[in-house]
């Protein structure tokens, strides 16, 4: 089965990603990741919208900081980017979102089609408790189902924090990359999102965003 992997974090940048499938420790990250047993690349990418926005909160292990976490019931619109893999290889990337070990990956597959289908269906699903084990579904593109995985709660029943300054320049490498949008517009949309607005004052996420963009 296939399905569209939506990212609207980190993994909007396509190297990023490639972490998470062919496993290995990326450049300023703090963790080694193993990898999908399934290593091919996605077949196709495309660069998306989502209704609502993401916010940043808790604390990464890879990176320090808030993590990215997508609330549908936020204003506006989101920057994603969909990939479209095996239902296996996203329930590696998911299962390597959670630190799980590899081996606990194959456990989540029969847990992960019925959260698919029950997804597609009402919209939202429960694949477990954490931070990344909801998972829900904007749509559909070209028949193929689109998933995205967030916490179970939005940004207005936690507590905000600023994501590390790598990690923010990660996901402004991969709106670049994926929208071609240009730094001024990627800074204006970083600096509004919960978490951000009001740690980083807009002149220094525009530093942060032009000096992320000489490197990709």
């Amino acid at each position: 089965m296939l399905v569209w992997y939506v990212s609207y974090g980190s993994n909007m940048h396509s190297a990023r990603l490639a972490w998470y499938i062919g496993g290995g420790c990326p450049p300023g990250g703090k963790r080694t990741y193993p990898g999908c047993r399934d290593r091919r690349p996605p077949s196709r990418s495309a660069p998306v919208s989502l209704p609502g926005g993401i916010y940043f909160a808790g604390e990464s292990g890879a990176w320090t900081g808030g993590m990215a976490f997508y609330d549908p019931h936020l204003p506006g619109e989101a920057a994603a980017r969909a990939y479209l893999v095996t239902l296996e290889q996203f329930t590696d990337i998911a299962a390597q979102e959670m630190y799980r070990p590899p081996g606990d990956a194959a456990d989540l597959i029969p847990a992960a089609g019925a959260a698919v289908d029950a997804a597609v269906a009402n919209g939202r699903a429960t694949l477990g408790p954490g931070r990344y084990e909801t998972l829900i579904c904007p749509g559909s593109r070209d028949g193929v189902p689109m998933l995205t995985f967030t916490a179970p709660e939005g940004a207005s029943a936690v507590r905000c924090r600023p994501p590390a300054p790598i990690y923010l320049g990660m996901i402004a490498r991969g709106i670049h990359e994926s929208h071609g949008w240009a730094a001024e517009r990627i800074a204006t949309y970083l600096a509004a999102r919960p978490g951000v607005a009001g740690a980083f004052s807009p002149d220094a996420v525009a530093a942060l965003v032009e000096e992320a963009l000489v490197t990709c």
